[in-house]
């Protein structure tokens, strides 16, 4: 059977088939052909500029330790000049956040947190994290996945001109999601260009695997602690880095590397390099504290109710409770002439209509409440709204959110949440220090237990201490180990 195609599909083919031909080059790490849609490594390297500033303002800037940042840069350089891009000024930057990720933009810009660097174990498992990330560049993953935009607006264009509107902004839609993170064939090849450089600079090459273990121990007790332990993919890295133990030694194998002789593991100078690093929270964005949240800079404390665990990121603070109970808090502007009863109805919840609103007082400051009941995706859910203004020209903010059937059980707690809420006086600023990553030379006689017990945390100090080192229910110590701790 002959399918005759009508010219107007004809035409939408062509769009697409166009920027095909103008766009396809060679990735200096692979040798395959890609479609980079017109992106050059020029304009790869213009992108990675530009993006790098929003990438630090967004994940707590650099962290500020001349020697730590020298260090990663000398271990990221040494790869760099292994890989096929060696004249590529590539560029290493640990950012200040508890996170545990890592990542590269276009143009060598490559990013590990130091959250990531605290859960290591020594210097090849992040010589291992950040030959990953460079295989990301120079297998041009970027340039790819942008190409697979533009042939996504392409069959975007024509679906509209075939079907309709409707139809075309619905692919789109469809195509930034698939876009969103990498493909199991693009992680294959970074972590088989990763083992390449690694090999090629004298490391260990079971440092990426050795990671990768850690890092799903680290996801599960993240998700534990976060009341969802069956959701331990939520909480790792491997959520935008889909891997597996199998796929890694796979892509291992793939390599082909020639085994180093003397493989360069560097465990003493690591954890060298790492003590004393900031761990958690860095007070210039506010620290958590058992069920307390206090930040000097912006010189204010609040505190939750038990059973209900804290977490920071840079926009806001969040507590999760029992059942789907939460808390969110975070700050917004005010104008000046602005009542915080009229910002809390016209302004915050403009969209809501809000029972039982009124004005309040929070330990000397000019406040509002009102609540709703809301149908959402997760059910019916209760909402109080707490607004408070801080200065003239800033109000923070509480939603706390409660299934109906908890609502009277919890207000009591939560209504202490509201009025917990207070300035802190420079003394009290100046007093919050941060938890600080020490390394520990084992004694004889000394446990895993008994030393979790110097572990500043509330609750998991020995999951805590047993994760951070890498170490097993019925790991035994010996004396002249060295051990991770986390203290005050």
């Amino acid at each position: 059977m002959t399918l005759r195609v009508p010219r107007i599909a004809m035409a939408a083919v062509a769009l697409v088939a166009i920027p095909v031909l103008a766009g396809c080059e060679t990735a200096p790490a692979t040798g395959k052909t890609i479609f980079t849609g017109g992106l050059s490594a020029e304009k790869e390297a213009k992108l990675g500029f530009q993006e790098d500033k929003k990438v630090k303002q967004q994940f707590g800037g650099a962290y500020e330790d001349p020697a730590l940042a020298s260090y990663i840069q000398s271990v990221g350089n040494l790869l760099a000049r292994t890989s096929e891009m060696p004249d590529l000024k590539f560029t290493f930057t640990v950012l200040d956040t508890p996170m545990v990720n890592a990542f590269a933009l276009p143009g060598g810009y490559v990013y590990v947190t130091r959250g990531l660097l605290a859960l290591a174990e020594n210097e090849a498992q992040v010589a291992g994290v950040i030959g990953h990330e460079i295989g990301h560049v120079t297998a041009r993953h970027t340039a790819q996945r942008y190409g697979q935009s533009v042939l996504a607006q392409g069959a975007t264009l024509g679906a509209a001109i075939l079907l309709g509107g409707e139809a075309g902004q619905l692919l789109g839609a469809g195509s930034g999601l698939v876009l969103k993170s990498w493909s199991r064939d693009q992680e294959f090849e970074a972590d088989t260009l990763g083992v390449r450089y690694l090999a090629r600079g004298g490391f260990d090459t079971d440092g990426m695997a050795g990671f990768l273990s850690r890092l799903q121990a680290h996801s599960r007790l993240e998700a534990e602690i976060a009341g969802q332990p069956g959701k331990a993919d939520q909480f790792s890295l491997l959520q935008t880095h889909p891997r597996t133990a199998d796929r890694v030694e796979a892509a291992v194998k793939s390599a082909g590397a020639k085994p180093v002789a003397r493989p360069i593991v560097g465990r003493d100078v690591y954890l060298r390099k790492i003590d004393g690093m900031i761990y958690g929270d860095n007070p210039k964005q506010g620290v958590i504290r058992g069920r307390r949240f206090l930040h000097p800079e912006l010189r204010l404390a609040f505190q939750v109710p038990k059973g209900f665990e804290l977490f920071n990121s840079p926009s806001k603070v969040a507590a999760k409770g029992p059942g789907k109970s939460a808390i969110i808090f975070d700050g917004a502007k005010i104008g000046t002439k602005v009542s915080v009863t009229d910002y809390l109805v016209e302004t915050w919840a403009k969209d809501i209509t809000l029972k039982g609103v009124e004005p309040i007082e929070v330990n000397g400051l000019p406040a509002a409440t009102g609540s709703a009941r809301r149908k959402t995706r997760n059910g019916t859910l209760d909402f109080r709204l707490v607004a408070i203004r801080f200065d003239p020209t800033t109000v923070y903010r509480f939603l706390f959110v409660t299934p109906p059937d908890k609502t009277a059980e919890l207000a009591e707690g939560l209504k202490r949440t509201t009025y917990s809420f207070r300035r802190l006086n420079p003394r009290e600023a100046k007093a919050i220090k941060p938890l600080r990553l020490r390394v520990h030379t084992v004694k004889a006689g000394e446990t895993p237990a008994g030393l979790a017990k110097r572990m500043a945390f509330d609750k998991y100090k020995l999951k805590r201490f047993l994760v951070l080192n890498g170490l097993g229910q019925k790991s035994v110590l010996r004396p002249g180990q060295k051990v991770k701790i986390v203290t005050e």
